[in-house]
């Protein structure tokens, strides 16, 4: 990669950030569409947010992404934020506006929705019921993304169900938390189900969970992707349900940062996850 004094530039900042793999993902698009750019690790201290934000535009920068632990801080830093991030509460994507003013948004929900529909031919959540586990950053966007999507009914279980009635109360809609012993019970009328806990994670306990009552036409999701086929998505293809990985919903919400910063609308291909997945192997 050669860079000129024209290079378009963004980041990802977090704290830490080496775990990141956006740098490996947005360098090869950056790459395969031969861009003068860069994209590159910024370290941030969570109580350096602000002065970071704002040297963005100060320094040539397009925008950033933001993992942990700055995804809410950042909200305070903004001068606008759609509102898909403010339901949310969390920006993930910040772009500099041509007048240096800094735009977030969340693209999560987007990312999820997008692999979804890429994988099972253009579902849709209209009219439908999605039953969603866990109650963290993801499960918000999911849940969030599934309403706005015309979901009939978006079922939320967390082992804490304290969490879970909190996230219900914040997003309305269509969203209801529900005890998380009755996460098999629920299953019978589900179009789709999402796990978004880290359970059958490497090195994580196996989620616990009956599929019987689950009908064989549910879509079976799993936001985890290491291992990239988890337990659950083992036992859902076993009985003949489709399944999701948890890869796709990562390069998928990276799509419209790279649009904004590069101009370009990057593609998501079996290129691009064989890239990635090498990353996660080794």
């Amino acid at each position: 990669m050669i860079l000129t004094g024209r290079s378009r530039l963004a980041g990802v900042m977090g704290w830490p950030v080496a775990h990141s793999r956006s740098p490996r993902l947005h360098g090869f698009w950056l790459e395969r569409y031969r861009i003068d750019g860069a994209y590159v690790p910024l370290a941030v201290q969570p109580e350096r947010i602000g002065d970071a934000l704002r040297a963005l535009p100060v320094l040539g920068f397009r925008g950033a992404n933001l993992t942990l632990p700055h995804k809410e801080a950042a909200l305070e830093h903004l001068e606008e934020i759609d509102a898909n991030a403010r339901r949310l509460g969390a920006v993930n994507t910040v772009t500099v506006r041509d007048d240096g003013s800094l735009h977030g948004e969340n693209t999560d929900g987007f990312g999820f929705l997008a692999h979804l529909r890429d994988t099972v031919d253009g579902w849709r959540a209209e009219g439908r019921v999605a039953v969603v586990l866990g109650a963290g950053g993801a499960a918000r966007a999911i849940a969030a993304a599934l309403d706005d999507d015309g979901a009939r009914n978006v079922r939320v279980l967390n082992r804490t169900r304290a969490r879970a009635e909190a996230l219900a109360e914040s997003l309305g809609g269509t969203i209801e938390a529900l005890p998380w012993e009755e996460r098999s019970d629920v299953l019978a009328d589900a179009d789709l189900l999402v796990n978004t806990t880290t359970l059958g994670m490497a090195g994580q306990p196996v989620l616990e969970l009956n599929l019987s009552a689950l009908p064989a036409a549910a879509v079976v999701y799993d936001i985890v992707y290491v291992p990239l086929e988890t337990p659950l998505l083992k036992a859902a293809r076993a009985r003949g349900n489709p399944t999701v990985d948890g890869l796709g919903m990562l390069l998928h919400q990276a799509r419209p940062g790279f649009e904004a910063w590069f101009g370009v609308k990057p593609a998501v291909d079996e290129d691009l996850r064989r890239f990635v997945l090498e990353d996660i192997a080794s």
